[in-house]
C-alpha cells in the first residue's frame, strides 16, 4: 500500500517538467495536459512532502535546495519505469526475450551476422543484446547469458568454453604489396594497430624475439577488434586479432592473413550462464544453436 507521503507518477512528471522548463504553462504543454492540472500536482506533491520544491521569482519556477536534492531522484525514478516499460513491451507477441551480455566486437563480427539464424529457428524468442566490456554482475544486470573471455568467469555461473582464444595478424591486401606473407621483421616495418584495452597483445606477440619494445608499441590505438578490424581494412597498419573475430574480414576478401603464425592466449571465449537461467528453455535453444555454430 502506497503510504501517504509517497507521490504518484502524476506528481512526478509534473515536478520533472517543471523544472526543466521553469514555468507550468510550458509543462504543461510537454506533458499534453491542462496548466491548472500541473499546479495541482505540483502543490498535492509539496504539501505530501511538507517542503516547497521551488522558489517563485518574477512568474518563474526556481528549484529550492529541497527541489534540487528531489529532482536527481525524481528523474532517475521516472528513468526506471520507462525502461521497465519498455522491456516488458519488448515480449510483445515473444514468449520470452534472451538478454544477452556479449563482448562488442565478437559480437559485431561473428555473432550479430549469424543471429538471424537462430530468430528463425525460434521465432517465439525476441533477443536483447548489449555489448559489454567488463564481467557481468548477474545479481545487479537482468542479463539471461554472457558471451565473455574465460577470464571473466562469476562466482556462482556455470561457464563453458566456446572456442579458444588465437591472436593471427591482419592486413588489407595492398599493404602486403604483392607479398603472401610477412615474417616478423616485415612485420615490424608496417605501423602496427595497438588495441588499448588489452595493451600488451604486440609484446606477447613478439615475447621471445627480443626486439625493442618501442617499435612494438607504436601505432594508432583502438577500444575494439572490430575497430582495430575497420583501421586493417583502411590500410593504416597491421591488426593483431582473434582469428574468430577476423572470420568475416578474411572471407570476404576485405583482409588477409599476413603471417602464417598464430599465437594462442590461454584463454576462450565462453558462454557465461546465471544459475537462475540455466534451464530456460529459450536459454537452452541459444545454448544449442550456438555450439553448432561454433562448431560449423
Amino acid at each position: 500500500m502506497r503510504k501517504s507521503y509517497t507521490p504518484t507518477i502524476n506528481e512526478l512528471q509534473a515536478f520533472a517538467a517543471c523544472a526543466r522548463f521553469g514555468t507550468t504553462t510550458r509543462a504543461a504543454a510537454e506533458l499534453n495536459l491542462t496548466q491548472s492540472a500541473v499546479s495541482r500536482s505540483l502543490g498535492t506533491l509539496e504539501e505530501r512532502l511538507g517542503v516547497a520544491l521551488f522558489d517563485r521569482v518574477r512568474k518563474r519556477l526556481v528549484l529550492s535546495p529541497a527541489g534540487q536534492v528531489f529532482l536527481a531522484q525524481a528523474e532517475d525514478i521516472l528513468g526506471r519505469i520507462d525502461t521497465a516499460a519498455m522491456g516488458a513491451m519488448a515480449f510483445g507477441g515473444a514468449q520470452a526475450v534472451l538478454r544477452m551480455a556479449v563482448l562488442p566486437s565478437f559480437a559485431r563480427s561473428w555473432l550479430i551476422p549469424r543471429l538471424a539464424g537462430f530468430e528463425a529457428a525460434q521465432p517465439q524468442v525476441s533477443l536483447d543484446l548489449s555489448a559489454r566490456l567488463l564481467p557481468v554482475d548477474f545479481e545487479r544486470d537482468p542479463f539471461d547469458l554472457a558471451i565473455m573471455r574465460s577470464r571473466h568467469e562469476q562466482i556462482g555461473a556455470e561457464i563453458e568454453s566456446l572456442v579458444a582464444e588465437e591472436l593471427i595478424v591482419v592486413a588489407a591486401p595492398q599493404l602486403m604489396a604483392g607479398r603472401a606473407v610477412l615474417d616478423d621483421e616485415a612485420v615490424l616495418d608496417l605501423p602496427l594497430l595497438q588495441q588499448s584495452t588489452r595493451p600488451t597483445l604486440w609484446l606477447d606477440w613478439f615475447r621471445e624475439s627480443g626486439r625493442d619494445a618501442r617499435r612494438i608499441l607504436r601505432g594508432a590505438r583502438f577500444d575494439h577488434f572490430d575497430m582495430i578490424l575497420d583501421a586493417a581494412s583502411a590500410g593504416m597498419g597491421l591488426g593483431l586479432v582473434p582469428a574468430i573475430i577476423a572470420q568475416g574480414a578474411l572471407a570476404s576478401g576485405r583482409l588477409v592473413q599476413a603471417s602464417p603464425r598464430r599465437f594462442a592466449t590461454g584463454e576462450s571465449y565462453a558462454l557465461i550462464l546465471p544459475e537462475r537461467a540455466r534451464e530456460a528453455p529459450h536459454v537452452s535453444a541459444f545454448r544449442d544453436w550456438l555450439r553448432a555454430e561454433i562448431g560449423a
